[in-house]
């Protein structure tokens, strides 16, 4: 079987996507959070780390676990109850868990971003969306209409999209920002966009959308930042010549 060792994994992945430059929300904790025993026979990506996706990364024999969001967000104290069974579950299993937030959605060839925007068909991208002192989205001109435009996004991300028709019938400026960011509408808005799609948003955007004159397209939280890990793990998977599978556990959000 195949093995690569995880130390040069990891140091390929922080250099990649630029770990150490591209700050990021208290308690992300992106980078090696969990080690094994140092070799890798088969990747697993995943949007979230959970027990749930731990177990199910452990079932498909893979030692190495790639997700966005991370185990660490808060402190995991005490370690009892379902956090002592988390931490026996990754010591039996013996899978290193690998994180990326911000860095993989700013990433401009393997993000959730540009992967999308490239589902999307949409081309000639400028950065877009300030978060942590940079870009993370991208935006573009284009004209196409807004229920064509919800038809692509429904077959990209293999769900049905909430549209918020704030704005024109036919969308020409269109702003991608995968996951939560429908918060940042009015932010969105102020850099131009017509249409502004993202993963969810707080109830509140339906109004915001209508007084901006702003198109908002809810693809989903996980269905949009599917695109990464996955996109991670092939590349990762053809450098250092190991087998990947994507663990997918939606959270319907």
């Amino acid at each position: 079987m195949p093995a690569a060792r995880l130390q040069p994994i990891v140091q390929h992945c922080d250099q990649l996507l630029r770990l150490h430059d591209i700050a990021d929300f208290d308690g992300a904790h992106n980078g090696l959070q969990v080690e094994n025993d140092g070799r890798i026979t088969r990747i697993a990506a995943a949007v979230d780390a959970s027990l749930a996706t731990l177990h199910a990364a452990a079932a498909q024999k893979a030692d190495l676990l790639l997700v966005h969001h991370g185990l660490f967000w808060s402190p995991r104290v005490p370690w009892t109850g379902h956090q002592r069974e988390l931490m026996l579950a990754l010591i039996a299993s013996n899978i290193a868990v690998y994180s990326a937030h911000l860095p993989l959605d700013a990433h401009p060839r393997l993000g959730n971003n540009a992967r999308l925007c490239a589902a999307l068909g949409l081309r000639t991208l400028r950065p877009f969306y300030w978060e942590k002192g940079r870009p993370i989205g991208y935006q573009t001109r284009t004209a196409i209409s807004r229920k064509e435009l919800t038809a692509q996004l429904a077959k990209a991300v293999g769900t049905t999209p909430i549209v918020l028709p704030g704005g024109p019938a036919i969308c020409r400026r269109i702003g991608v920002v995968t996951g939560g960011a429908g918060s940042g509408l009015r932010q969105a808005a102020a850099e131009g966009v017509d249409t502004f799609i993202t993963g969810e948003g707080p109830h509140w955007t339906h109004s915001l959308a209508e007084e901006l004159g702003v198109n908002v397209l809810y693809g989903g939280h996980y269905a949009t930042e599917t695109f990464g890990v996955k996109a991670l793990a092939a590349h990762l998977s053809k450098k250092f010549r190991v087998p990947w599978v994507f663990v997918d556990r939606p959270s319907g959000l």
